[in-house]
């Protein structure tokens, strides 16, 4: 009995506090409340005992509460169990931006399935990656939830596809009697992410005394952003890393790393003069970009000198490190008495967030080459609009402005008039019409349930720019680089334009369950089932990025799938003490089909004392995405241009420099061949309840993934892209002689693609050990002390990729999944709490250990000198050596309090700081889950870090 408290407290030795308000499953059930039987997710089967054989982790409406959060994918990131590959709101440069969704083990947010009342939702309306499919969490009401169940086990044998890692079950409240008012208002210490919420639940009906019970939830909050620039102060936030030996990557600041060439707060002409004269300081021809004579700047606050030192820098006060966010919610509930024994439970709810991201800066005039791409819907992909440059000849004007120089001149700077770069207002309504029939009939209890979900994603692009049009109006003569243009070329320039996107499901579950028999010490209990589900994804590309007028994130599916399934399972009690319990599913989709059994034991020879193991298949069977007719883009590695770079040297003769270490462009196309990913499962635990109120579980879990479904770029040893050029236009190409360059034109154009298709390759293999510990402590009249702790350990998180197999768990890896998360080994929740009479106070503490900043995965991931720019092309040390300081992200912690008090029978005040001792966010210069914003911190394990400590007040008052 002893080794599983040193177990946890090894973890808890090595750092591994961390918190939010979760509890065990056993230690829901006090012993002076009423048994009653439940289902607990995992099981069809109703129980008084809710410690199963699966691991499940429940958290109740009282711990959402007490928690201090103010929305539900706040609460969730901090679970224990949710690993890599976690998507957080604050991953500005996510496919599914403003979304967030939990990856349970670190198996992706793809692998991780969650219900809602024990049904499926439709997955959001943009992937993951434009792959994943994921149910959204961000917009579930606060009010509206009576408790979530984390099961840590797969559970495909009941659920189907997507629960390889486990299932988290949102249960929505049942019924509501009176009225209930709660608002709370909260802002950040150091500026920015002000907070307000309110909710009214009201409801009327006994369901026993009446027979029925009608309610209602509605819910307000609205999130302001924080912007990058208020949080410059901090060195994360830093752009200038020359003080850290790395290069000033502040906007609008010439270095080496840029070649001495950027836009800045002034726009300037330069000139490519073939005939420099001699610097009378060294004696020696002047460089170009070394010649004062050569600029021209168009806003006398800035001059040659100015800029070579910096002061014509630019400050993002676009980009964001929280969105702004808005959520309305309605809940609309009502349950029904029908005679004997059977009950109708309606649930309608449209839930509803209005997201704005912004990805920083506006548009730049660009001196390079433009091509657009069009990625149409039948499939095909092409390059779009033709190349256009700012580069403009002798006596040319550039647009208003006359080029005052006898060559080849360019136009550096950012374009007037735009509101910011890339900024995206995003609607997302989720809405679900859902009705369960409950009863019982020739001895079966049973459940008759169907509902439909939608998710639609409305999005406004703002701030983009049509560069064909842009360069048209320029060499026409009538944009004026500096401003003061018309609305109307503005909105040529930079036209809004809109999207809408939908993902639809619904659903038929029929489940029926009885006693059968007496066999060995105890009943035998079978379940059943059919279910039947429809989903479609009609998600299109935006039409001027279809037609590569803009380029934006450019991902569109087209597809659907039918599932049906029947499944069953079986408990029974074979001798004294000992619960099994056997399961399997059958599932048939429209182009694969799966089996998947599994069975659990649990051994409890007295209260104090139980063992338990479970053993599972799952699947997780191709979306829309990856069958149907689909198209993203991604980059994952830097190569130099096997043509235009061809020794990787940029000032070799006939190089054009702009095409050595580039990232290329990928087009991932589906696979109707696809199979289904297949995964094994095992957990193995023990039970303890050495004396009353204190509880405890500790459980090891393997979950071995094979056929994973991967792009073939990087996974296929045999893939040899075939690259996509635009048309060949006049650019810098190298002399030879020193850092010199002509203007030319070369003999191919620049890649702009090449085409990769997902093919069944990966193979994942995780073990780990999670421990859940509960104690409550009754001291009488000095009150109840209530402590929580939920911990977890990676030991081993392995991936195979062509054929090579490598050990991820501490690193980076997998970085190619949601922004970089890492796979930090020890994440744990710890909250202690004491209620004496009207006061509730509650502290947690949220604990991430530290992890390598290395990903062993990614070729050259390994090497520390320049870890960050070959796994996250991260340019902090560009072409210099990356110290070993950054090689490691360092632990994390940070501190929740939350005070209640209840002022009288109908009035609750409380109070919350979160983040209290206000920790900042450590380093991880590998992440690129907020490259956008060029901030150094793991925006999906650190948000608390970088919002920094933050005040709420709020009050419940109930009629």
């Amino acid at each position: 009995m002893k080794s599983m408290p040193v177990a946890i407290l090894q973890v808890i030795a090595s750092g591994a506090f961390s918190v939010a308000t979760l509890t065990p499953a056993m230690a829901q059930q006090a012993a002076a409340e009423p048994v009653q039987r439940v289902v607990v997710t995992g099981s069809l089967i109703s129980r008084t005992d809710t410690e199963t054989a699966a691991p499940v982790q429940v958290i109740t409406a009282a711990d959402i509460q007490r928690s201090g959060k103010t929305s539900i994918a706040e609460l969730l990131q901090d679970l224990a169990a949710n690993g890599a590959g976690t998507l957080g709101t604050g991953f500005s440069g996510a496919f599914a931006n403003g979304a967030s969704g939990v990856s349970l083990r670190g198996l992706t947010v793809g692998s991780t399935l969650v219900l809602i009342d024990g049904h499926r939702m439709s997955p959001y309306a943009i992937g993951d990656d434009s792959q994943r499919s994921f149910v959204d969490v961000s917009n579930i009401p606060f009010d509206a939830i009576d408790s979530i169940e984390v099961l840590k086990s797969g559970a495909s044998s009941l659920y189907g596809s997507d629960a390889v890692a486990g299932v988290v079950n949102i249960k929505l409240k049942k019924s509501f009697n009176g009225t209930r008012f709660a608002a709370d208002a909260g802002n950040s210490q150091h500026g920015g992410g002000r907070t307000q919420r309110a909710s009214l639940s009201t409801g009327f009906g006994d369901i026993d005394a009446d027979g029925y019970n009608v309610f209602l939830t509605a819910e307000w909050r609205k999130q302001n952003a924080i912007k990058v620039s208020q949080r410059s102060q901090y060195d994360w936030d830093d752009l200038d890393w020359s003080k850290r030996g790395g290069q000033n990557l502040t906007y609008g600041v010439p270095t080496a790393r840029n070649g001495y060439l950027t836009a800045a707060s002034s726009p300037f002409l330069y000139f490519q003069n073939p005939n420099n004269p001699i610097n009378p300081a060294t004696g020696k021809q002047y460089a170009n970009v070394d010649n004062p004579a050569n600029y021209q700047f168009l806003d006398p606050k800035c001059n040659f000198n100015l800029y070579r030192a910096g002061g014509c820098s630019v400050e993002d006060t676009y980009g964001n490190i929280q969105p702004e966010t808005e959520n309305k919610n309605l809940l609309v509930g009502y349950t029904k008495k029908l005679g004997n024994d059977w009950e109708l439970a309606f649930k309608g709810s449209i839930f509803q967030r209005d997201n704005l991201s912004n990805r920083g800066l506006p548009g730049a005039y660009s001196p390079t080459s433009f091509a657009g791409y069009n990625v149409n819907n039948n499939g095909a992909l092409n390059p779009g609009v033709g190349a256009m440059t700012t580069t403009f000849g002798a006596g040319k004007n550039i647009g208003t402005i006359a080029n005052p120089f006898a060559g080849t001149t360019r136009l550096y700077g950012y374009i007037p008039g735009l509101d910011g770069a890339s900024q995206a207002q995003n609607r997302a309504t989720t809405s679900r019409f859902a009705v369960d029939l409950r009863g019982s009939a020739y001895g079966w209890d049973l459940n008759v349930a169907g509902g439909l979900t939608k998710s639609k994603a409305e999005i406004d692009y703002s701030g983009y720019v049509d560069r064909g049009a842009l360069y048209s109006l320029l060499n026409a003569g009538k944009w004026n680089p500096l401003g003061g243009n018309s609305q109307d070329l503005i909105n040529q320039v930079s036209p809004r334009f809109t999207n809408t996107l939908e993902s639809k499901l619904n659903y038929f579950d029929f489940v029926g369950s009885r006693e059968l028999t007496q066999w060995g010490a105890g009943p035998i209990a079978l379940a059943g089932g059919v279910h039947w589900h429809k989903r479609t994804w009609n998600a299109p590309p935006s039409s001027l990025t279809a037609n590569g007028q803009v380029a934006s994130t450019s991902a569109f599916v087209f597809g659907e799938e039918t599932n049906t399934a029947a499944f069953a399972e079986l408990q029974a009690t074979p001798i004294k003490d000992v619960e099994v319990h056997v399961s399997s599913r059958y599932d048939h989709f429209d182009n694969n089909h799966s089996f998947t059994p599994a069975t659990s034991v649990k051994w409890a020879p007295s209260k104090q004392f139980a063992l338990r193991g479970t053993f599972a298949r799952g699947f997780r069977a191709p979306n829309p995405a990856e069958t149907g007719n689909s198209g993203s883009f991604f980059v994952f590695n830097g190569i130099n241009d096997p043509v235009l770079c061809p020794t990787g040297n940029q000032n070799a003769a006939g190089t054009v420099p702009t095409a050595c270490g580039i990232n290329p462009t990928y087009v991932q196309r589906p696979n109707k061949d696809l199979s289904p990913e297949k995964s094994k499962s095992y957990t193995l635990g023990v039970v303890l309840e050495p004396f009353k109120g204190l509880n405890a579980t500790l459980d090891y879990y393997r979950i071995d993934v094979k056929n994973q479904i991967v792009t073939a770029a990087g996974n296929d040893p045999s893939y040899s892209p075939t690259f996509v050029r635009g048309p060949a236009v006049p650019i810098d190409i190298s002399t030879g002689v020193g850092e010199g360059t002509v203007v030319g034109v070369p003999s191919v154009g620049p890649i702009l693609f090449a085409e990769s298709q997902y093919i069944n390759a990966g193979v994942t293999k995780t073990t780990g050990l999670e421990g859940d510990i509960g104690y409550r402590w009754n001291l009488g009249d000095k009150g109840v002390i209530r402590a929580n702790l939920s911990a977890a350990h990676t030991i081993s998180y392995e991936q195979t990729i062509a054929g090579v197999t490598y050990q991820l768990a501490g690193t980076q890896g997998p970085s190619v999944v949601s922004g970089a998360t890492g796979s930090p080994k020890n994440r744990a929740q710890l909250s202690l709490g004491w209620t004496k009479g009207p006061l509730d106070v509650n502290t947690t503490f949220n604990y991430t250990s530290s992890f390598s900043a290395l990903d062993p995965s990614v070729e050259g991931g390994n090497d520390c000198s320049k870890a960050a720019q070959v796994i996250a092309s991260r340019l902090y040390y560009q072409n210099l050596v990356q110290p070993g300081v950054y090689c490691k992200v360092s632990s994390f912690t940070s501190t929740n309090l939350n005070v209640q008090y209840k002022v009288s029978q109908n009035l609750t005040l409380k109070g919350s700081i979160l983040n209290l001792f206000d920790r900042q966010p450590p380093f991880d210069l590998s992440t690129y889950g907020n490259a956008t914003t060029q901030t150094s911190y793991n925006a999906s394990l650190h948000q608390a870090g970088a919002i920094g400590r933050f005040f709420s007040l709020g009050l419940a008052y109930t009629f």
